[in-house]
């Protein structure tokens, strides 16, 4: 027990440590706004002008350098301007690398409450779907990100599975993703349809968001009993529909959300067959897949639909590579379906 307790001490101490070096070594001028970036110099010119006066006068420079040196003259008043000239550049100094260190620990505070936040509006548990099994991965590139993905249960034993990627990165991203979730919980049970779930999120996504942003998504409405798909692909990177050895990848059937007010959106139909698997992914992946065919090693990694599939998947992502956020939906059916799992 002792030995457990000492561990945590050392662990902690480590952890601090590496915090210290770290805000050591940090440039917290870097982000400052212009204004107070000079100000901040204009403080560090002073004080090493105040030091290299004392140095000057520590080492006894003649009296006839003072004016080369450009150098206040020795006596009292030389001494109290030089000591003046230090505390008043050290306090400026300090207060703003202090208002700047502040400012930083409240958006780290900020971003682990939104990162928090995001994680509860990703599904956290998803429901059993009799005949069916549903994987999810999810890494995004910063402390929140800007993809986006659902499976909601409809009515009459069908499930709404919807996927976005947000043009951009980081908090503002993360802000257009959780709108886009909160208008797919909305109208999941009014507009199930995936065309009109398309064009009523991007009518309002037109409206209400700046003109540089916009979203690529998939609505799919999946019929259980008969593994029916129809779905709508606005701009986003073609699913993959997986069985016995063949691919298929379902095609954008619209542009982006957000762009035009008025854009049409068709539906498209497939069918998951009894042991086929259907993969929906944001770019994220695709970027992070070194070589010149990401998609054909997609495919190759369904061609084992085992346990293993999404773990395969999940080691496609090269860190070296990865730039943008990395969501993943597997969606398996099993090769009994839903409708014979119940006793005539």
């Amino acid at each position: 027990m002792s030995f457990r307790i000492h561990g945590v001490k050392v662990a902690t101490f480590a952890g601090d440590l590496r915090r210290v070096l770290r805000y050591a070594t940090y440039d917290w001028t870097r982000e400052m706004s212009k204004p107070r970036r000079i100000i901040t110099f204009v403080a560090i010119l002073m004080q090493g002008y105040a030091v290299y006066c004392f140095l000057v006068w520590a080492l006894r420079v003649p009296n006839g350098l003072l004016g080369l040196l450009f150098v206040l003259p020795r006596g009292g008043p030389g001494y109290l301007l030089a000591f003046l000239l230090y505390m008043i550049g050290y306090f400026v100094m300090n207060g703003m690398l202090t208002s700047e260190f502040v400012r930083k620990t409240q958006l780290e505070a900020d971003q682990i409450a939104a990162r928090q936040i995001q994680q509860t509006l990703h599904p956290q548990k998803l429901e059993e779907m009799q005949g069916y099994k549903v994987e999810t991965f999810y890494r995004p590139f910063r402390d929140v990100g800007g993809d986006y993905f659902d499976v909601i249960e409809l009515s009459n034993n069908r499930t709404l599975v919807a996927v976005a990627d947000v043009s951009g990165k980081g908090m503002p991203a993360a802000l257009l993703a959780a709108n886009i979730q909160a208008l797919v919980r909305s109208l999941a049970n009014v507009e199930a349809d995936p065309r009109a779930l398309a064009r009523q999120i991007n009518k309002h996504l037109s409206r209400y968001t700046p003109n540089d942003r916009f979203a690529t998504a998939v609505f799919m409405v999946l019929s259980r009993d008969s593994g029916e798909l129809t779905y709508v692909n606005a701009g986003h990177n073609p699913p993959i529909l997986f069985c016995s050895g063949s691919a298929t990848f379902l095609q954008a059937t619209g542009i982006p959300l957000g762009l035009f007010i008025d854009a049409e959106y068709d539906a498209g139909t497939a069918v998951i067959p009894p042991g086929g698997a259907l993969l929906l992914f944001t770019d994220g992946l695709i970027d992070s897949i070194p070589g010149k065919n990401p998609n054909d090693r997609l495919r190759d990694a369904l061609v084992d639909n085992s346990r293993t599939a999404m773990a395969t998947l999940e080691s496609l992502v090269d860190p070296k590579l990865n730039e943008d956020d990395v969501t993943i939906l597997l969606l398996k059916r099993t090769a009994r379906s839903a409708s014979s799992d119940v006793s005539p």
